[in-house]
């Protein structure tokens, strides 16, 4: 884009401002950014982030600290900026004055600048009360400017090719090739652990996750997606939906067109398929949040627009939620609390694990552009191509409705991990604040539930340095010994959701999910065919088992053409049969075992 042009829309970004430009907002300002600077052309690079962090400390000393609060694996401190009014710069003084906390999150994804570069800009419009007079007085905010820092010093100027500025930018994934944007619930990366261990201390009642999207081209510049709101505890989704209409109110009279749902095609590439808005996962922020009964926003600007109008919609949608975490944060943390208090009885309750988006769809209006859809002779695929000249409205469907796919019924008492995997899975336990006991004693033939997988699915190729696998089965009581060391996890705790997340084997984010238990998965003992044939001879002999074999061979014709498999038919039935193959070593139990100490 022609560097005039450039110019004309820094300047529109500032015109459209709710107050006209100020000192604060001039490029000489000391506390300006490279963004700024440079009429919303570039971005700079995390050493601006390092200065800008302390300089506002410096500027108001008795309104913000800049707080460390992890290391890259490449060396670099991970920074936020602490903000409020209130006298309240520490979580302990947060939580004495029962005040709201917002986290606002950038560069979870650094070519996705926009949250940065905004987030500096409305902040110090809030700490010089030219936003939201006195919004700072009944919250703390927090500002992560760049979460992802190693990645953003990965600097280029083709490192986002779906994406209208800056003229250079970070790269997607951390130094170790993490996508961030994957990781709330299996945190394996350390950035994310660091994030983990951050949003503990702070217990923010809100985090909003600031994005650029991808996808098609279309004149609506912003979405809003805000949970629980489909799911989750029943009060807090009537909060989620007064945040996400205030905030989606507030953009509109701005001169935005937001929008309620992630615009990306139902099927790619073919604007006539339509939407749909589901459920997120616990692997994102706005699908963690829900699971510790707090509220999740995921803010995608629309990436084909230029930057400084990316710029100014993220700027005026901190601004919106700081207005309304002024006047309703207070009242919204209280409905929180007591969203804890009902996951402490989540037990013997049935609990979606999993969500479905119906066919039930209702047409909107889409502002959308003009297009084509030929052969391409490059690729010999239909191609789209947009014509941004001429605006469109395309009506298409939007399918919105969701159903509980996978409902299970919490454990009664909690779940226990069996001595030998007890380690690794309390690393995780801790990393997400989730309290558990160590059995002192063992406990031979204890009542338990087991889940046995009847279908185990890998997935062909890795997925986040991890080899996914689907399980399909059921719990059924079953006594198992369970020795000392095990861990016992109860459900009567706050984060009972996220237990059941990281603990049933069926949630989409789960330990098992992620392939931390694939080894149960694995066959590892064996009978020569030989000594099978010898044991099927003698196990026919039964004619219980004699009818079984021939009705399956009637019944099966896989089955009956294949000689390991009618062999196996009898090995599954012979004591040397691995009882533990496909045993999921997690169990479900009533009630405690015992009283044990952590």
């Amino acid at each position: 884009m022609p560097q005039p042009l450039h110019a004309l829309l820094a300047a529109a970004l500032l015109a459209a401002l709710p107050h006209a430009p100020t000192r604060a907002a001039q490029p000489d300002h000391a506390l300006a950014t490279e963004s700024e600077r440079s009429g919303f052309l570039r971005t700079g690079r995390y050493e601006e982030v390092l200065r800008l962090c302390d300089a506002y400390a410096a500027r108001w000393p008795e309104a913000v600290r800049c707080e460390t609060f992890g290391t890259t694996p490449e060396g670099r401190p991970m920074v936020a900026l602490v903000a409020s009014r209130s006298g309240a710069l520490t979580p302990e003084a947060a939580r004495a004055q029962g005040l709201p906390v917002t986290l606002f999150q950038g560069g979870i994804h650094p070519g996705e600048a926009d949250g940065k570069d905004a987030g500096f800009l409305a902040l110090r419009e809030l700490l010089e009360g030219e936003a939201a007079a006195g919004a700072l007085e009944r919250q703390v905010v927090l500002f992560v400017p760049m979460f992802n820092a190693d990645g953003h010093e990965r600097f280029g100027r083709y490192n986002r090719p779906n994406q209208r500025g800056p003229e250079e930018m970070g790269w997607r994934t951390t130094a170790q090739n993490h996508n961030l944007n994957r990781e709330y619930v299996k945190a394996d990366a350390p950035e994310m652990q660091a994030m983990q261990a951050f949003m503990q201390r702070w217990d923010p009642l809100l985090l909003v996750d600031l994005h650029a999207t991808n996808g098609a081209q279309f004149e609506h510049d912003i979405s809003i997606q805000v949970e629980p709101l489909k799911a989750g505890d029943p009060a807090l989704r009537e909060v989620g939906l007064a945040l996400r209409t205030g905030t989606i109110e507030r953009l509109a009279a701005h001169g935005s067109l937001p929008l309620e749902f992630y615009p990306s095609f139902v099927v790619s590439d073919d604007p006539t398929s339509g939407f749909e808005d589901g459920v997120p996962t616990g692997r994102f922020s706005h699908g963690f949040m829900p699971l510790v009964n707090r509220l999740g926003m995921l803010v995608e600007t629309h990436s084909w627009k230029p930057y400084p109008e990316r710029v100014r919609a993220t700027r005026n949608t901190i601004v919106a939620v700081a207005e309304q975490m002024q006047a309703q944060g207070a009242a919204w943390r209280r409905i929180a609390d007591a969203a804890d208090d009902r996951a402490r009885r989540l037990g013997g309750s049935r609990v979606p694990l999993t969500w479905a988006v119906t066919d039930t769809a209702r047409t909107i209006d889409f502002r959308g552009y003009a297009y084509t859809r030929t052969q391409s002779e490059v690729s010999g695929a239909l191609m789209t191509r947009y014509d941004e000249t001429t605006p469109q409205v395309w009506r298409v469907p939007l399918r919105e409705e969701v159903v509980p796919e996978i409902v299970v019924t919490a454990p009664r008492g909690g779940y226990v991990v069996p001595a030998a995997h007890a380690e690794r899975v309390a690393a995780k336990l801790r990393q997400h604040g989730i309290a558990f006991s160590r059995l002192e004693r063992a406990h031979p033939e204890a009542p338990t539930e087991t889940f046995r997988a009847e279908r185990v699915s890998f997935a062909p190729r890795s997925v986040e340095a991890r080899q996914p696998v689907q399980l399909a089965g059921s719990w059924s009581r079953e006594p198992r010994d369970v020795p000392a060391g095990s861990l016992y996890v109860p459900i009567a705790q706050p984060r009972a959701r996220l237990v059941m997340e990281l603990l049933e084997p069926q949630a989409p984010d789960s330990l098992a999910a992620w392939g931390d238990f694939n080894i149960a998965f694995e066959r590892k003992e064996y009978m020569e065919a030989y000594v099978a044939e010898d044991v099927a001879r003698e196990m026919l002999e039964d004619p219980a088992v004699r009818r079984e074999f021939e009705t399956r061979l009637a019944e099966d014709p896989e089955f009956a053409a294949s000689p390991s498999a009618r062999l196996e038919f009898f090995y599954r039935r012979h004591s040397s049969w691995d009882e533990r193959l496909n045993l999921y070593p997690v169990f479900r139990v009533d009630a405690a075992l015992e009283r044990a100490s952590r």
